[in-house]
């Protein structure tokens, strides 16, 4: 199934385009989103478009096209997060002149992934390649937002969440969506951490209460005054 409308086609009109589905250098089940795909949809007309993104994201590679194509196209390119924009799709996202949330939409963004098997070797190159991966990703997040870099590693590192107001303080979106120019609050990032939700989750549930146990022994007076007779 195509995941792309153009709801316009006269020339020189903006255009609507969205970027719905799970992204992929190529397609399997016919809803995933791929460079070629993407193209054929952004290159059908001209004039200034809006790419709206409900995305979990995916092949990096894959992203990485769609990004320089959203950096090279001529018109004017706008883009509306309206659920998700996670991982790949992020980093697609940052190829906006102007990136809008949605208030009840979402970003998040984490360290590259892979599944390599072999020796240590292999494993070492894997972590290299991952390592360089996350390098480019870092370069997408600096030209937008504008944050240092090792702050950009640390909010991957921690698998970051953000919500619209905390995208837009960080510098990954410019604006909400139906915000009516309202100034929002500028809040610290919300640190996805499965370890954390689980707790979270446990401390609803009352531990069980250990019975008191009687306490006896000597009093503290009768203490102070055997101590006393101890010293030199």
């Amino acid at each position: 199934m195509n995941k792309f409308w153009n709801f316009s086609s006269n020339e020189g009109e903006e255009r609507i385009l969205r970027l719905e589905g799970t992204i992929s250098d190529e397609t399997w089940w016919g809803d995933e989103v791929t460079p070629a795909a993407f193209q054929k949809e952004l290159l059908s007309g001209s004039g200034d478009i809006t790419v709206w993104i409900n995305s979990p994201g995916g092949d990096v590679f894959a992203a990485a096209q769609i990004y320089n194509m959203l950096k090279e196209y001529p018109g004017k390119v706008t883009v509306k997060v309206d659920g998700l924009a996670a991982s790949a799709a992020s980093v697609i996202a940052m190829a906006g002149a102007e990136v809008l949330m949605s208030p009840v939409s979402y970003m998040v963004i984490h360290n590259p992934a892979t599944i390599a098997i072999g020796d240590s070797e292999e494993m070492l190159r894997a972590k290299a390649m991952l390592d360089e991966i996350k390098e480019g990703i870092i370069n997408a997040y600096e030209a937008k937002t504008g944050l240092e870099r090792a702050e950009i590693s640390h909010l991957m590192n921690e698998e970051s969440l953000f919500n619209a107001k905390k995208a837009v303080d960080f510098g990954f979106a410019d604006g909400i969506l139906y915000a009516d120019g309202t100034v929002m609050d500028s809040l610290k990032p919300i640190i996805f951490s499965r370890v954390v939700a689980l707790n979270a989750l446990l401390s609803k549930f009352p531990a069980p209460q250990k019975p008191k146990e009687q306490v006896t022994g000597t009093a503290y007076e009768e203490l102070m005054a055997d101590l006393n007779k101890l010293k030199y």
